[in-house]
Order: structure tokens, then C-alpha cells, then sequence
């Protein structure tokens, strides 16, 4: 059975690209366009792993990744953040971290060795 991937960004050119990347690949890619209820989401998607876009209009993703890691039924989902930041990688250092850093724009290989590495570990 296919691992489930959720992907959660606002540009749906960065979702349509990380999909077929995935798909081709193997995975189970379901996707969401906004963070809105995405805690109550996953909790009945059961998603394998998440990719979370860090900033998106009304949202910020490291926020709702603390939250994730923070809730007794969703903390041990891996979640690797994307972002185009500088510094982002500060992120790693905080409670309620997400697992891994994408950044953007980023290489097809980078995505396949991240989400990978996630889903064997």
C-alpha cells in the first residue's frame, strides 16, 4: 500500500509539481491549498507524512507544526516545512519542530531523499 503524503501550500504550482514528482514515484499525494482545520484534517486523513509550506495567507506553517508535535494523536507525524526564508533552518532548533527543511525552490531530488528518509525512519 502506497505511503500517504498530505501537502499543504498555498501556490498551486509548487502542489501540482511536488504531485506529479511524487506520484511518479509511488506515493499516495493528497493536497490543500490553505491550513484551515488542517490539525482536525490529518487527524482523519492519517496522512503518512506532511509537507507544509511555511507562510501562507492567514497562517503560519511553523505555528500549526508545534501544534502537530505538540498533540498527543499527531505528534509522531513527520513534517518537513517548505520555505524560501533565509535562516529558516532556526526552525529546527525550536519546540515542536518540524522533522526536515525543504527549501524553495527546490530540487526533484531533494524532495525524493527528504520525504524518503522521513517515511523510512
Amino acid at each position: 500500500m502506497p505511503k500517504k503524503i498530505l501537502i499543504v501550500d498555498d501556490n498551486e504550482l509548487i502542489v501540482e509539481v511536488m504531485s506529479y514528482i511524487l506520484i511518479n514515484n509511488g506515493y499516495d499525494v493528497m493536497s490543500l491549498n490553505d491550513g484551515d482545520h488542517l490539525i482536525e484534517k490529518v487527524k482523519s486523513i492519517h496522512p503518512d507524512l506532511l509537507i507544509l509550506d511555511a507562510i501562507m495567507p492567514g497562517m503560519d506553517g511553523r505555528e500549526i507544526c508545534k501544534m502537530l508535535k505538540d498533540n498527543l494523536e499527531t505528534k509522531s507525524l513527520p513534517v518537513i516545512i517548505c520555505s524560501a526564508e533565509d535562516g529558516i533552518e532556526e526552525v529546527l532548533k525550536q519546540n515542536g519542530a518540524p522533522n526536515d527543511i525543504l527549501h524553495k525552490p527546490f530540487d526533484m531530488a531533494a524532495l525524493i531523499d527528504k520525504v524518503g528518509y522521513q517515511l523510512a525512519a
